[in-house]
């Protein structure tokens, strides 16, 4: 049985949960307050149809307050413009899509939320039933390295010889297992076991980054040993029951397709010039400020001096820390580089 463990930060703006499963991170969660609830992942709303449009074969439903979500049509479905409906989200907006639904049945009324998607505890409980959560310092550690390999586009694992090497396109996500033979052990069997941890690997990091779509993987070798490579890959997604593999090819490259569901988490934090935006910045600091004060019960006072966009979104949150944390705007501070002094 795997070794599993879960953390909760519940800082002032942004709640982040974590799953760390036998010393990997798998799952990284990050709610924001001022995140629309209508779109959140398993929200149930009343929507109204505002758009059919044959060509993409779904409709446009206005969800009251949020984007309109989209709505896949079977063939045999009929709406007319206007309809009401009841709706759950089934994957959450990204870049350029709105949210995803998936059609309850008939609604009344206003277009409105009636019930919220599941937060961030009670997704962890779901991921990892009876195991309590670590909150306070260990929490908010853990949250900030699973962020930093969630947005890493390169890993290596020394242990195994493999370096793997994922970027998402607009298309898909490209994946690239390189290995290096160590002297002494068979070549095929060190191409066999690299593959094996590659893609165990990479089905971890594409659920760390909330990835899903067309995957291409670019395996160790040929596809002489397809079969063997094929049951290896759906041992590593056997966590998803939705998975859809191709046929390796004879160049040893994988084919699979895997369903969204959450926002990408470099969505999420950053902007469509791939840089950190004011909210994800402003955040960063309040968090850096609560840890300040639970790593030092001492000090009076922690000031954080920052670009005047991040105290404009910080201030407020940092005041729910209480006296001890203080936001003051800096017109001099680069952005991003907000800096904390005690007084």
């Amino acid at each position: 049985m795997s070794a599993v463990e879960v953390f909760l930060d519940e800082t002032p703006g942004e709640t982040r949960g974590v799953v760390l499963r036998d010393g990997r991170f798998t799952h990284l969660l990050i709610q924001r307050e001022d995140d629309p609830a209508e779109t959140r992942l398993g929200a149930r709303s009343i929507g109204r149809v505002v758009e059919i449009n044959p060509g993409l074969r779904g409709a446009f439903v206005d969800l009251g307050g949020a984007a309109p979500g989209f709505l896949p049509l079977r063939r045999q479905d009929r709406l007319t413009q206007g309809e009401r409906l009841e709706v759950t989200v089934v994957a959450e907006p990204r870049r350029g899509k709105g949210a995803t639904l998936r059609r309850l049945g008939p609604g009344e009324g206003a277009p409105r939320l009636l019930e919220a998607g599941p937060d961030v505890a009670e997704q962890l409980q779901r991921l990892a039933p009876g195991v309590e959560s670590v909150t306070g310092l260990p929490a908010i550690d853990a949250a900030i390295e699973a962020e930093e390999e969630a947005l890493s586009a390169t890993h290596v694992f020394m242990s195994h010889g493999i370096d793997l090497a994922l970027e998402r396109t607009r298309a898909l996500a490209a994946v690239d297992i390189d290995y290096a033979a160590s002297a002494g052990r068979d070549p095929k069997q060190g191409r066999a076991a690299a593959n094996r941890e590659g893609l165990r690997q990479t089905a971890r990091l594409i659920g760390l980054k909330n990835w899903g779509g067309l995957v291409a993987i670019d395996l160790v070798g040929d596809g002489q040993e397809a079969e063997a490579q094929m049951k290896a890959a759906r041992a590593a997604f056997a966590h998803e029951p939705q998975a859809v593999f191709a046929p390796v090819s004879r160049f040893g490259l994988m084919q699979l397709a895997l369903p969204w569901r959450r926002t990408p988490i470099e969505e999420v934090l950053a902007g469509a010039d791939g840089q950190a935006t004011v909210r994800t910045r402003a955040l960063a600091l309040v968090r850096a400020l609560r840890r300040q004060i639970l790593a030092d019960t001492v000090t009076p006072r922690f000031v954080a001096r920052c670009h005047p966009e991040e105290a404009r979104i910080a201030a407020p949150l940092a005041a729910r820390l209480g006296p001890r944390a203080v936001v003051q705007a800096d017109p001099d501070a680069p952005a991003g580089r907000g800096r904390i002094q005690e007084t």
